[in-house]
């Protein structure tokens, strides 16, 4: 029997577990080092719970086995661990045993902590986030385009199918990205998904442990981490714990019929986000929102079993822990059981002090999405341990303020309006701005593809207040075109893909429009690295007039001024209301052009436009 163990023992993992019986231990492995010792694995496997569990070989490691927890499913075991301060890294072993006879063993492993992990530092202020799609951005190898065994196939004329981007893609790049000027990428999910149809976006998880194979593999994503910081780059992973895939693996054999939240039949989330704010909801709304369904593929996770939360949390450390990553971005942040969010805000803060969370909190007013970032004073005192927001209520304002005629409520004072409800965030520097993104219709579509309001809408949120993203490709003016779908917004990138017709990462594969809109990118990212007043300085606007918005970025070294003109005719715009500030100015120099500005008092504005000046003394 000793024998028999010991060759288990020297067993590669996977066939281990097949052999004994144990299907899944998650997390699949863990680290020494953490501030919070507690652990509970996750054991899955036949009849796994009606056994006993000790653990041997833990003098090394110090671990002690804290309790075992029987759920409903026989199948499921969840056990305690402490890793305390004097714990070691090393190997010890679960042992499952029955009757005195041991069923099953199972090595599992302690590693060091990274170097510096605990101090890694967020995407902050400095940065520029890209958003992309990695079945969208490029195709580095076609040999995981199918796989066998899975799900869905590849097929290019199909938007709402696999298209076949993946991590290599990516890393083949990098180049060009840090070239363009962006400092942090944010990826949708990398995750498993295998479902049999509309899989390719990420957001329903089949294996939260697991890169899905069609964009390589766990150690291709380290990869990919390693070469992005090799740039000095960070990277965003984004995380979903409102919802699983329906093709999940645990869906055939929940641990507990309140490991999710079920219904009688079928119900969706009534989508309102802001009804978990309202002083006034009824109880039925409140639980419609939070309990009902995101979509029938994609079950409705219950955080407010134990086992679950920690289940996420756990999972959210160890890919943090296990890819270097430097922030989060979470998926539809308000929907999950918010006590449970607010946990894992605090938990990610405690281990991570010095990383970036942002939370996708869609509403379209300030107060309704300042009402989940950390530190803000609630009127039921709840706090999310959400450092972060998207700025929804900014990005309606963009769409909205370039395409309208000047008046009293509309144009771009609209602009203006939301940034002076500031006073509703707890941190209104730190939260991200944009003008598109995955979700919503690309910004050339909703200005009629005027090239000059994609560039007004660039310019305001590199130069405003908060940490601006930037969808893939809008640098090189793609489009959504006739069918305004999610899989024709999330467009192919064209020369990412063996046999495109033209590759667009090049300034020979643009055209002439393409390359001048990626050289006004190029130019105001650039300097926008270099410029701390437009990163972390203060920010003072004036009310607008006559079309015309004014607002300036300072600090001790620098002041910007913007000077934004919505009408559609040149204007020459007397500057004497803005003296507060240009008094202490003589010249400047436009940073588009770079021409010098050598008369302030009086400006000349083309239509459509914004000027950038870096003023002198």
């Amino acid at each position: 029997m000793k024998r028999c163990i010991l060759l288990l023992l020297l067993i590669p993992l996977g066939l281990l577990a097949q052999q004994t019986g144990i299907l899944r231990v998650e997390p699949p492995f863990w680290w020494t080092g953490f501030k919070n010792p507690a652990l509970q694995l996750m054991v899955y496997g036949k009849d796994i719970g009606k056994t006993g569990v000790s653990i041997s070989g833990n003098k090394q490691t110090a671990v002690v086995l804290a309790a075992v927890h029987k759920v409903h499913s026989p199948d499921y075991l969840f056990i305690d661990l402490k890793i305390g301060a004097t714990s070691s890294p090393g190997t010890f072993t679960l042992n499952f045993t029955e009757n005195n006879k041991t069923l099953a063993t199972y090595n599992y492993m302690l590693k060091p902590r990274q170097a510096g992990s605990a101090g890694r530092k967020g995407f902050n202020n400095a940065d520029v986030v890209y958003l992309l799609m990695p079945d969208r951005f490029a195709n580095g190898d076609t040999t995981n385009d199918n796989i066998a065994g899975m799900k869905e196939k590849a097929d290019r004329s199909k938007p709402d199918s696999r298209h076949g981007g993946d991590i290599k893609g990516i890393i083949d790049h990098l180049d060009y990205l840090k070239e363009l000027g962006v400092t942090a990428l944010w990826l949708t999910p990398l995750v498993e998904n295998d479902q049999p149809v509309y899989s390719y976006h990420g957001y329903s998880a089949t294996d939260f442990y697991k890169v899905d194979p069609h964009f390589g593999t766990n150690e291709d994503y380290v990869k990919l981490s390693e070469a992005i910081h090799k740039r000095g780059m960070k990277l965003i992973i984004d995380e979903v714990f409102n919802h699983c895939g329906s093709e999940h693996w645990w869906m055939k054999d929940l641990p507990s019929e309140d490991w999710l939240n079920q219904w009688p039949e079928f119900t969706r989330s009534t989508y309102r986000a802001g009804s978990i704010s309202d002083p006034y909801v009824s109880e039925t709304d409140s639980l419609q929102f939070s309990r009902g369904w995101f979509d029938k593929t994609m079950p409705d996770l219950n955080q407010r079993n134990p086992y679950m939360k920690n289940y996420l949390v756990q999972n959210s450390i160890w890919w943090m822990e296990y890819a270097g990553i430097d922030g989060i971005r979470q998926d539809t942040y308000p929907y999950p059981f918010k006590d449970a969010m607010s946990e894992w805000g605090k938990r990610m803060l405690e281990e991570y002090p010095g990383i970036n969370i942002v939370g996708e909190c869609w509403m379209n007013y300030p107060a309704t999405v300042a009402y989940w970032q950390k530190g803000s004073k609630n009127l039921d005192g709840f706090n999310s341990n959400l450092p972060s927001v998207f700025d929804f209520p900014l990005h309606d304002a963009l769409i909205q303020a370039f395409n309208e005629k000047e008046g009293w409520n509309t144009g771009i004072l609209r602009l203006y309006e939301v940034i002076s409800q500031d006073f509703s965030y707890p941190n209104p520097m730190n939260i991200v701005t944009f003008a598109d993104n995955h979700d919503v219709n690309r910004y050339l579509d909703t200005q009629n593809d005027d090239v000059r309001k994609l560039k007004m809408a660039m310019a305001f949120i590199l130069t405003t207040r908060g940490i601006p993203e930037i969808f893939y490709g809008t640098e090189l003016l793609m489009t959504t075109g006739a069918d305004k779908g999610h899989g024709t917004i999330r467009r192919d990138v064209p020369g990412g893909w063996p046999g495109d017709s033209r590759n667009v990462f090049t300034a020979k594969g643009r055209n002439q429009t393409e390359n001048e809109m990626y050289n006004f990118m190029h130019t105001l990212l650039d300097y926008r690295k270099s410029n701390t007043a437009l990163q972390t300085g203060k920010l003072r606007h004036f009310i607008p007039s006559d079309g015309i918005y004014t607002y300036f970025r300072y600090n001790g070294k620098s002041t910007v001024m913007v000077v934004m003109n919505n009408n559609e005719e040149q204007k020459i715009h007397e500057t004497g209301r803005y003296s507060e500030i240009l008094r202490n100015f003589k010249s400047g120099r436009e940073i588009i052009s770079g021409n010098p500005v050598t008369d302030l008092s009086k400006l000349t504005i083309p239509a459509k436009s914004a000027l950038i000046i870096e003023l002198k003394q």
